[in-house]
């Protein structure tokens, strides 16, 4: 894995900055100047867009794994962006301050620390909780995604279909930037968000020579729509209540090597 390719920030600032806040939004609902790439799968398009979430936090214990960033998030990190470029910030500033986590905000990211919590990631890391990772201990935290740049499939926010790891132009994205984040930070603790980025990086770990033992695989994901997976999970909810769709032995057993994985690598 080349850790020194050429960042698509050099190509894709200058024209952020020149661009008016018009035209910026424009590209934000249908790529065109900020298009990476674009290719057809069955029939869809996919199409990877620019968003500045270049900035990679090397010094971080802890790696938080979305899917891609979506629309919402891709807007944020560019308005952000023009905002600091056109106060003449330097490009390095600019992408460190437009790297904003909208995602893990409210009670997703109250999901998050609680699940986190529980398996004992706040002791490991020396913290009363892992909700310090959004405040005063940020600098032990990455914020990052298995497709670095934005998604689209068909011009709608990309959620795992079709699989990362079944196309080839996603995963060349994949492979790419997040395999060079996970070189990078791999003596950290990687946390996927949701079971399809679990898979995407139960494939990378062994090709980059990252051990499985870092991948915190099997969390809920902390969205409300796994509300009741989270409660389950978090001990607030009991097995004879849980609907048809809950898998109750499933997250028994995630839960429990979860925290073997914590145990052992505090020990």
């Amino acid at each position: 894995m080349d850790k020194t390719l050429p960042s698509p920030a050099d190509r894709f600032l200058p024209l952020i900055e020149a661009l008016s806040e018009a035209d910026l939004r424009s590209e934000i609902e249908a790529p065109d100047r900020l298009r990476m790439a674009s290719g057809l799968h069955r029939g869809k398009r996919l199409d990877v867009a620019y968003a500045p979430f270049d900035h990679v936090n090397r010094e971080a214990r802890v790696v938080i794994v979305g899917i891609t960033p979506g629309r919402q998030q891709m807007a944020n990190a560019l308005l952000e962006c023009h905002r600091q470029l056109r106060a003449g910030a330097d490009p390095s500033r600019a992408l460190a301050a437009a790297k904003v986590h909208a995602s893990f905000s409210g009670p997703m990211r109250a999901n998050l620390v609680a699940m986190l919590d529980d398996i004992g990631v706040a002791r490991l890391l020396g913290l009363e909780t892992t909700a310090a990772l959004w405040e005063e201990a940020s600098d032990l935290v990455h914020f990052t995604s298995a497709l670095r740049y934005p998604v689209f499939v068909d011009n709608k926010n990309y959620s795992g279909a079709p699989s990362m790891l079944q196309v080839p132009q996603l995963r060349q994205e994949l492979e790419t930037w997040f395999g060079a984040e996970m070189l990078d930070l791999r003596d950290a603790l990687f946390v996927p968000l949701g079971p399809k980025v679990g898979e995407a990086l139960a494939w990378l770990a062994p090709r980059l020579g990252v051990s499985e033992d870092r991948i915190l695989t099997g969390l809920p994901h902390p969205s409300g729509a796994s509300g009741e997976r989270i409660a389950y999970f978090l001990g607030r909810k009991p097995a004879e209540l849980l609907s048809a769709k809950t898998n109750a032995t499933r997250l028994d057993a995630a839960r429990s090597d979860l925290v073997s994985k914590i145990s052992k690598l505090g020990a």
